[in-house]
């Protein structure tokens, strides 16, 4: 896979783009699709902010396993990925973490009852479905009404995700 984005704390505080040496942690995510092209945005309740489902890559897992699990945990989709995008690394100094995102496009296939975990029911994690400019929107909304440090690269990771995402598949991401 290619590198999409490199993200530093110069994007999110400014200063020089210090990379980081070694990977704290794997990760798989991306952009799950309905058969009316429309996104899966996992709402957190509790910070009143949206983002693409994923997560962590397990011991023994391939990136694409850990997103069509993450996927199914979250969502309670299955899917099929379609596309493959690349990978986005976040390098944040201030926390001494370097997180590499392994990045999909996915449809969603059959439903199931979505399996959360504790902390992501503490959170109020929730499945919202929207069109691919809203989820532009959305993301863009939450960056603008968050402040906190770890957040701000989540959501600029996740808008590289869904902006990558429509160029590849030739969606619009204004309306």
């Amino acid at each position: 896979m290619r590198l999409l984005y490199r993200i530093t704390d110069r994007d999110v505080r400014g200063g020089e783009p210090d990379l980081l040496p070694h990977v704290s942690r794997s990760a798989s995510r991306g952009v799950l699709l309905d058969a009316d092209a429309n996104v899966a945005m996992m709402y957190i309740a509790k910070s009143a902010i949206y983002k693409l489902p994923g997560g962590g890559i397990e011991k023994k897992e391939t990136p694409e396993q850990a997103f069509l699990r993450e996927v199914r945990e979250e969502t309670g989709y299955d899917a099929a990925i379609v596309r493959r995008l690349g990978y986005i690394e976040e390098h944040k100094k201030k926390n001494g973490f370097l997180q590499v995102s392994y990045c999909f496009v996915a449809t969603a296939k059959e439903a199931h009852e979505a399996r959360l975990t504790e902390h992501e029911k503490k959170l109020g994690l929730s499945l919202k479905w929207m069109s691919m400019p809203q989820a532009v929107r959305a993301v863009e909304a939450s960056l603008t009404a968050t402040g906190d440090y770890s957040t701000v690269f989540m959501l600029m990771r996740d808008k590289r995700i869904l902006e990558e995402a429509a160029k590849r598949m030739r969606m619009p991401v204004t309306e």
